[in-house]
């Protein structure tokens, strides 16, 4: 064995550097070799023209840089060290870089610790170095970026520096291996002389780097030709084949007895084994990984050794190769793309007794780094002949699904029913997404039911961003989950309630041709395995285009044969009283339009009371309210389309005690004076504001004069037509809207954009759906909140809620006028609930009591509707615009009489309205209070 000592070694290097000198080899040790490198330095002076005077201390970093130089294996390692030390070598540079020339002359690198950096573009005084061989200098100003990069002081350093490229050049042929950049504040040409020892020893040791890998090159060049060799005979189409050629590759470069490779399946971390040594497995054999010999390896991604091991495990290897196991080596085989496994390569028994080595590791690791992308390739080819196998069962399962398109809940069921079937799963669950709601509706069920055996099922609703298949409808993406209850997003309480324990999940998404997601399969439990594979996944995914498609085709079937009651519906409206006069347009669309105060002089104040206005002037007032909010000019409505939207609109509302014209009218004219007031155009937009007061006119038009739960009980055309959604009678009125504004010549959104447009429209919708007052009631909690911190404009969501906000407070206005107009208003509304009342007794139902007029307490039901629902509503109005406190104050005067009403009720009928007409109700107010107290005493 060849011994160097570490003086030896500097010697050497030294008198590369200045070939007439050599260190002493009989020198004292300690300090010997610092005073010969001292001595060197001192000739060496005396025979140059240029005197370079070191200092002790730059003797000690001189010859540290030398020490460091031999450690460099690789020019990484000598780039870093130039950078990191060369400035403590030579006095007055700041920093310094090594840049050098490809081997293949493709670009010019700078080596570091990070590894080699492409300069590019090259800059030209490094090229000129390159080719000439002579220094070149320039003002750190003029380093262009590709330089300035690799030299951090250029771009930090306070002073101004200079920057000089200098050559490394070969001792014995003089060939300019490398360029050395320093930059410092007195870099010149005569800082040539200072760094040429630095220059010389770097020469060495660039050298010395190059003729030492030369013979490693050789090596690695044989190594390749063998792996080139492997590579051309990996042109099979079946796996088990390619692996026996990899293996036999493997066991004459390792030296071991036998070779094989455990698969991974990725999103299980199972192990699948097909070849062990030169056998071809008849079946293969598949275990869990976590639970084997190999989890360490599977776990850290690190090789294992026969010691890391456990001793009762071994034996499972012995059975796997059928010897017994003296030494052995796995290695994780790993993607280059996304660093997942891929396999476990396994050596058993190096041969002649050994034990496998670094070098064993760094074989199966070049082997692979060629190989992986073809073994990868080759499996997955093998799935994609499985694919085609399914894809043919899933043709069978289409013409399954699309023989139910005209049932939605049996397609559901075939859907859950051929999901099962197609991926081995215990039970399947359907959720569809309603878009409106943001909620999952599953309407059927496969196995799970809390409800007791002789009642019928509800559907379910959850949010939409509630558990597992919450997460997979917002974000589009499935979910393969090997262990349910570990899962943060798993719901454990329906498996509590039933008994059932799920263990594993495949939750996909089923998305239409545009990529909207309609709803989310959920499969529970596989049969026969551990999980569902990844096989499973790229089954479902392909399943789902076809529920997709189904599911689209059943929504659409049911969209026409509504369309065809819709249509029915709108002639029956039509045929009853859509008709406007032309004379009545023309007088409309030609009159001067007056502004409102000139219809009242306290048109616009709250304590005004619009259905003192006679009906039959109206539309007059419609029309000034729209000339007055300028959204004739801000919008482009011609004259004549405004007239006749307006009459027609008139026309759309029945003639119910209450819900008709007039409550229409004055609900608009509550907007309008809410936009004069309140300054509702520095709050919402304009294109909103013209949707609310729109709205206010058509929220509530073809009205019948009952209620939607009358309706759903009544199993009317529009239940027939809506119940599905909720909101029956809102989304016919917004459908009326429709129709009024699909009329030629009616149309007041016409010249808006086609973005504007689509705006307005969405926008109506969703302001008269919040009429209903259940909507109102869900979303009273977020105008608390609002409330409370404070309305901002910016937010869309705030402004959306604002408006709605608005409109339940238009409709319910009355209750904020003065206590004449509110008590006629009253009359109205019990007369439509008393006359609903008597068609639900008529039907033999029992009505309820506020709209029984033999049990109706009125007064209580005032109370408690004002109480409840008015005046929270108004007051959460006036923490956001203070002069809304005049409405307030009027309904809680309003309450007040009905208060001293009820009180009377108390004492002189024993608190009950039963057998009372309202008038004779509302005549008990003109009785003295203290009088009845009296009559009561005695």
């Amino acid at each position: 064995m060849l011994v160097v000592t570490l003086h030896e070694v500097i010697s050497f290097l030294l008198s590369q550097v200045f070939p007439k000198r050599s260190l002493d080899a009989t020198s004292h040790s300690g300090n010997s070799d610092l005073n010969s490198v001292s001595c060197i330095h001192q000739n060496d002076v005396e025979s140059k023209k240029s005197h370079v005077c070191y200092d002790k201390t730059v003797e000690k970093c001189l010859y540290n840089f030398t020490v460091q130089l031999l450690e460099c294996e690789d020019v990484q390692c000598l780039g870093t060290l130039i950078k990191n030390s060369l400035h403590n070598v030579v006095t007055n540079v700041t920093c310094g870089s090594l840049f050098f020339l490809a081997d293949d002359n493709s670009g010019v690198y700078m080596a570091d610790s990070n590894g080699n950096h492409l300069c590019d573009p090259c800059p030209d005084c490094i090229r000129n170095v390159l080719v000439s061989g002579s220094p070149s200098l320039l003002d750190a100003q003029c380093v262009p970026p590709s330089l300035a990069q690799h030299l951090p002081a250029v771009t930090t350093s306070l002073q101004p520096l200079k920057v000089g490229c200098f050559p490394v050049r070969d001792r014995k042929t003089g060939s300019v291996l490398a360029v050395l950049v320093i930059a410092g504040p007195t870099v010149s040409e005569a800082t040539l002389a200072d760094i040429q020892v630095p220059l010389k020893q770097i020469a060495a040791c660039y050298s010395h780097i190059q003729r030492t890998f030369q013979s490693q090159r050789s090596n690695e060049e044989r190594v390749s030709q063998q792996l080139i060799r492997l590579c051309g005979e990996l042109c099979d189409q079946d796996a088990a084949q390619l692996q026996l050629k990899v293996i036999r590759y493997l066991e004459e470069e390792t030296q071991a007895e036998f070779a094989f490779l455990l698969l991974v399946v990725p999103e299980t971390q199972e192990l699948f084994c097909q070849v062990v040594g030169k056998k071809v497995l008849q079946d293969e054999i598949r275990f869990p990984g976590h639970s084997s010999s190999f989890s360490a390896a599977l776990e850290t991604k690190q090789p294992l050794s026969l010691d890391d091991v456990p001793k009762e495990k071994i034996r499972g290897i012995e059975e796997l190769v059928d010897t017994s196991v003296h030494s052995l080596l796995c290695v994780p085989v790993t993607s280059r793309s996304d660093n997942s496994l891929i396999a476990l390569a396994c050596l058993v028994n190096k041969l002649n007794g050994h034990r496998f080595t670094e070098k064993d590791i760094s074989t199966i690791r070049q082997c692979f780094r060629y190989t992986a992308t073809v073994l990868t390739s080759t499996l997955a080819f093998q799935n994609e002949r499985k694919l085609k196998v399914q894809t043919q069962a899933l043709l069978k399962v289409a013409r399954h699904l699309f023989t139910n398109l005209d049932d939605l809940t049996k397609l559901l069921r075939e859907i859950m029913q051929q999901a099962r079937n197609l991926t081995n799963a215990e039970r399947c669950s359907v959720f569809l997404i309603d878009h409106e709601t943001e909620e999952l509706v599953a309407k059927v069920f496969d196995g799970i039911s809390t409800k007791k055996d002789n009642e019928v099922q509800e559907e379910i609703r959850l949010p939409i961003s509630q558990g597992i298949a919450g997460k997979v409808a917002t974000s589009g993406e499935l979910l393969n989950i090997q262990d349910a209850y570990a899962h943060p997003l798993f719901y454990r309480a329906i498996d509590d309630s039933t008994g059932f324990r799920t263990r594993n999940i495949l939750c996909f998404p089923i998305k239409d041709e545009k990529g909207r997601i309609l709803g989310v399969a959920q499969l529970c439990n596989k049969k026969n395995g551990d999980g569902f594979t990844q096989f499973d996944e790229e089954i479902a995914t392909a399943f789902g285009i076809y529920c997709a498609i189904s599911i689209s085709h059943s929504l659409m079937l049911k969209k026409v044969m509504d369309a065809k009651v819709r249509n029915t519906l709108a002639n029956e409206l039509m045929m009853y009283h859509m008709k406007v006069s032309p004379d009545d347009v023309q007088g409309l669309s030609t009159c001067d339009i007056p502004h409102p105060r000139m219809l009242d002089a306290d048109f616009v104040q709250f304590s005004y009371a619009p259905r003192l206005l006679p009906e039959d002037r109206t539309p007059l007032a419609c029309l000034a309210m729209f000339e007055d909010l300028n959204l004739l000019t801000r919008w482009r409505i011609r004259r004549e389309t405004i007239a006749r939207f307006i009459l027609m609109v008139k026309k759309g509302y029945r003639n119910p005690p209450y819900h008709n014209w007039m409550h229409a009218y004055t609900v608009a004219q509550y907007c309008y004076q809410m936009v004069k007031n309140l300054k509702l155009e520095k709050c919402l937009e304009d294109i909103e504001i013209f949707s609310l007061f729109v709205s206010c006119l058509c929220h509530d038009i073809d009205h019948r004069g009952t209620n939607n739960h009358f309706q759903t009980a009544a199993k009317s055309v529009l239940s027939a037509l809506y119940s599905s959604e909720g909101s029956v009678l809102e989304r016919h009125h917004f459908a009326q809207t429709m129709c009024i504004l699909n009329t030629e010549g009616c149309n007041v959104f016409e010249n808006l954009s086609s973005k504007d447009y689509q705006t307005v429209l969405d926008l109506v919708r969703d302001i008269i759906l919040a009429t209903d007052l259940q909507h109102h009631f869900k979303i009273m909690k977020n105008l608390t909140e609002l409330s409370n911190r404070g309305y901002d404009r910016t937010l869309v969501r705030d402004r959306k809620l604002l408006t709605c906000l608005l409109m339940t407070a238009c409709d319910l206005s009355d209750q904020t006028r003065p206590w004449n107009n509110t008590k006629k208003v009253a009359a109205l509304i019990y007369k439509e609930f008393f006359s609903q009342g008597d068609m639900e007794k008529a039907r033999g139902w029992q009505p309820d009591q506020m709209y029984d007029r033999e049990k109706a307490h009125i007064p209580a039901v005032q109370i408690g509707f004002l109480d409840f629902v008015v005046l929270p509503a108004f007051r959460v109005l006036e923490k956001i615009f203070p002069p809304m406190k005049e409405c307030a104050d009027s309904i809680k005067n309003n309450k007040d009489h009905w208060e001293q009403i009820s009180e009377l009720v108390r004492i002189k009928h024993s608190g009950s309205t039963s057998h009372m007409t309202f008038d004779e109700v509302l005549a008990l107010e003109n009785e003295p209070l203290d009088m009845e107290l009296t009559n009561g005493e005695n």
